[in-house]
């Protein structure tokens, strides 16, 4: 069966003419045709991968919501980091200036940036995640940022620990003749300030603690330190002296005996000489003083050790009383 011709009525000759279409025109057409179908399929195509997607396509989504929320928990993990290391600086804070009274970490300096997303230039690439993951990687630096300041304030924090520790085991902490090898209660002894001199008879300046005891009992050094002076001393007798270092010295006269060396390293409780009666002397005793920076100071702050607050206190108020000392 043969292709149906068409006709058109002439209006100018009342006739019916037979409808020619040119060979461009029918070729317009079906192109037309031809794009209208193709653009069909590739709409019917993009609403079936939509709607039916592919085991390629679902095993992908689901990795990527998966990632996604891997992402935001690793996010949300960051911050509390953030928040423990926030809580960390603070106590370091605190313990710079209360036990060591420093200065601790300055807090612009503690939360200064480094540049943000500038400082990945390659999430330019990402055109949809890049600010996101450049959020979360500016936090990473923040964080790691931080923990390296900690970790310095940390290492001051250790120095300053040890020196103290070595500090608190040079100062003048312990009395330099055991508690019990004194010849009396320690109550009675003679302390620091004006006292009637036993020789001279006169109210005179009394610059330690006389603490009485047997010739021959052990004298230990009230701290660590190094002896700087061994030997006869006038009015104390056989003496010897200790710098102890932070500005302390300690000076322990009327001794029977010296048993430490003159640039000895010596340590607290380490005996160094033996009670004695020597130089201007009325009884066996240990007179002992603390000096700071040249100065002496009461020694009866620096003989706690092993004294309740109660037996202490006793003995600050018998030591402040005005009595005759024993040198």
């Amino acid at each position: 069966m043969g292709r149906k011709e068409k006709f058109v009525y002439n209006i100018h000759t009342l006739t019916y003419e037979k409808l020619v279409i040119p060979f461009k025109t029918r070729l317009w057409q079906a192109f037309g045709f031809f794009s209208v179908v193709v653009v069909t399929s590739f709409a019917l195509l993009a609403l079936l991968y939509t709607l039916f997607p592919s085991p390629r396509e679902k095993e992908l989504v689901r990795e990527i919501e998966q990632m996604e929320y891997k992402y935001n928990q690793l996010d949300g993990q960051l911050g509390m980091m953030s928040k423990v290391l926030s809580n960390i600086q603070q106590r370091d804070a605190n313990v710079h200036r209360a036990v060591f009274g420093m200065d601790p970490i300055d807090a612009d300096v503690w939360n200064a940036g480094i540049g943000g997303h500038e400082s990945h230039p390659e999430l330019a690439a990402f055109k949809y995640g890049g600010e996101a993951v450049g959020a979360t990687l500016e936090k990473v630096d923040m964080l790691a940022r931080q923990l390296a300041l900690q970790s310095k304030s940390l290492d001051t924090l250790q120095d300053l620990a040890n020196n103290q520790q070595k500090m608190l085991a040079s100062l003048p902490s312990v009395k330099p003749v055991r508690e019990d090898k004194l010849q009396k209660s320690i109550g009675t002894l003679s302390g620091f300030g004006y006292r009637i001199h036993p020789v001279y008879k006169i109210r005179k300046f009394h610059a330690g603690l006389d603490f009485p005891a047997r010739v021959g009992t052990a004298i230990q050094a009230s701290g660590d330190g190094i002896i700087v002076e061994t030997g006869w001393h006038q009015g104390y007798g056989n003496c010897v002296k200790i710098s102890h270092g932070y500005g302390y010295e300690t000076l322990y006269g009327h001794m029977s005996k010296i048993t430490a060396r003159q640039g000895e390293h010596i340590k607290k409780g380490q005996k160094i000489g033996e009670v004695g009666d020597t130089g201007l002397s009325t009884a066996p005793h240990l007179h002992y003083e603390v000096h700071y920076k040249g100065n002496p100071i009461n020694p009866i702050n620096f003989c706690m050790d092993n004294l309740t607050p109660q037996e202490y206190q006793q003995m600050v108020n018998s030591a402040n009383m005005a009595n005759q000392s024993l040198d």
